[in-house]
């Protein structure tokens, strides 16, 4: 192979506001835990900060009491630089398919309030679940970041998701309007040369002024030489973690890679001297995550097993949870080997939420039960059925039928299947007492019990207020 250089400044987007400490500390970092370096953080001359969508939403609401739109909003008034968040197609931040009213108002009301870059993802690859989105990103002025979740498989010892498959994938969201593709590889299966070979492909494939964004973690130890490779290759942009809360189960993290690339072709201009107090602010947020038992080392680690099994770290975490609910903690490697096996007959999934979650909960009943499909989820029914979209190859047939019997498959759109639902939401939200912005309404409809419970802890937090200004006599003026 022959590696040509070019004069090519690679851009970077930062993960530690988002996926870092998701993947590392189960999302719990405090909108006060930003605050102290955010004018900082826009300093540094990133792509993006990624600092919203995936698992925040749920877990400020259900965790931390805050309000996502509120701290999406504190973020903006900081940030210059462009707020990326993660968004999982026609599912939004949740776990169902939601009707295209209510998608469409989510990502016009998430660019209004501050995110900018939108990677938007469907778990199943089906660019049917990203057309809604996708129009509504552009139609309220974000970019729009579609985006290819990387999955391998090998059948009858030949790999099935080919560079053609992921070519052609991109070009089809190319031609939805995506102004990026992400290259999504959630497990950190990527390998170096298989990245340098696919960047290569897509760079020859699509337009000039799409960007490539390229996305892995450091699991398996391999994530720094993918990039290098990739960047070799032609990418665009990277996603990378500062180091008190990079590698591992995160993303690469930041300060290698910058200075690898320092005085090179692909140089980032960025100052590492000007990341240095930022690193040692979030070394205070990691001692605290680690005291309060949240940040566990092993997600520090490496864990080849993930290249076996393809089994993501959060993935493996829910495993490990079930598993032991059940008093069945020793039967771990019997379910890594029996996720693969639940995969190939459910047409091979990419494994990312939710269709992590589907497999890895089947494969962990299969085992427990002693039997396989002795017992079906209803999710996995309904993947199987098509409920969730167009799986990326055929499943198994038999399984199917133990599965679904006679029941009719969907082949269209599932969320054709939808009627409106929007306004019901927020009739619903307003009878309820809990209505004070169009965003409640939004909250309520992802996580409806969750934002139910926040509701009520800040209508009581308000009363609290209202006692102690009565009390004390000063009201605000």
């Amino acid at each position: 192979m022959e590696l040509k250089f070019d004069n090519r400044k690679v851009m970077l987007t930062e993960t530690i506001l988002r996926d870092a400490h998701q993947s590392q500390a189960a999302t719990r970092m405090r909108i006060e835990e930003m605050l102290p370096v955010l004018e900082q953080l826009d300093e540094i001359g990133y792509y993006s900060i990624e600092a919203w969508g995936g698992a925040t939403f749920d877990s400020c609401l259900r965790f931390l009491n805050e309000d996502p739109w509120e701290r999406l909003r504190t973020l903006k008034a900081h940030l210059k630089t462009p707020i990326q968040m993660l968004l999982r197609g026609q599912n939004l931040l949740g776990y169902r398919h939601y009707a295209d009213d209510v998608v469409e108002k989510f990502v016009a009301k998430s660019i209004e309030n501050g995110v900018g870059i939108v990677r938007v993802f469907d778990a199943l690859n089906d660019p049917r679940n990203l057309e809604t989105s996708m129009k509504a990103i552009k139609k309220y002025g974000g970019v729009c970041e579609a985006t290819i979740c990387y999955t391998s498989a090998v059948v009858d010892g030949k790999e099935v998701f080919t560079n053609e498959y992921f070519v052609n994938l991109a070009k089809s969201l190319e031609d939805r309007g995506a102004d990026n593709i992400c290259l999504k590889d959630m497990a950190n299966l990527l390998l170096p040369f298989k990245a340098y070979e696919l960047v290569k492909a897509l760079k020859a494939a699509l337009k000039p002024t799409t960007k490539i964004h390229l996305h892995t973690h450091n699991t398996t130890g391999t994530g720094d030489m993918v990039y290098l490779m990739a960047i070799l290759a032609g990418v665009d942009i990277v996603d990378t973690a500062l180091s008190p809360l990079g590698n591992g189960t995160s993303q690469p993290a930041t300060e290698p890679l910058v200075a690898t690339l320092q005085g090179t072709p692909y140089d980032t201009g960025i100052d590492i001297n000007k990341l240095l107090p930022i690193i040692k602010h979030f070394k205070t947020v990691e001692k605290r995550l680690k005291d309060d038992k949240i940040l566990n080392e092993k997600s520090k680690g490496i864990d080849v097993n993930t290249l076996l099994y393809q089994v993501p770290g959060g993935m493996l975490s829910n495993l490990i949870n079930q598993l032991e609910k059940a008093g069945k903690a020793d039967k771990l490697m019997e379910c890594l080997a029996e996720v693969p096996n639940v995969r190939k007959d459910s047409g091979y999934p990419p494994l990312v939420t939710p269709s992590s979650q589907i497999v890895g909960t089947q494969a962990v009943l299969n085992v427990v039960m002693g039997e396989r499909y002795k017992m079906i989820t209803k999710e996995t029914k309904d993947l199987l059925a098509g409920k969730y979209g167009s799986l990326p190859m055929p499943i198994d047939e038999e399984v199917a039928k133990k599965a679904l019997g006679n029941a009719e498959r969907i082949t269209c759109r599932p969320a054709d299947l939808l009627q409106p639902e929007y306004e019901e939401i927020k009739k619903k939200v307003i009878e309820l007492g809990y209505y004070e912005k169009e965003e409640d309404v939004l909250s309520y409809a992802v996580f409806e019990q969750v934002a139910e419970n926040f509701f009520k802890w800040r209508e009581a937090q308000k009363k609290a207020v209202d006692r102690d200004m009565a009390k004390s006599g000063v009201y605000p003026v």
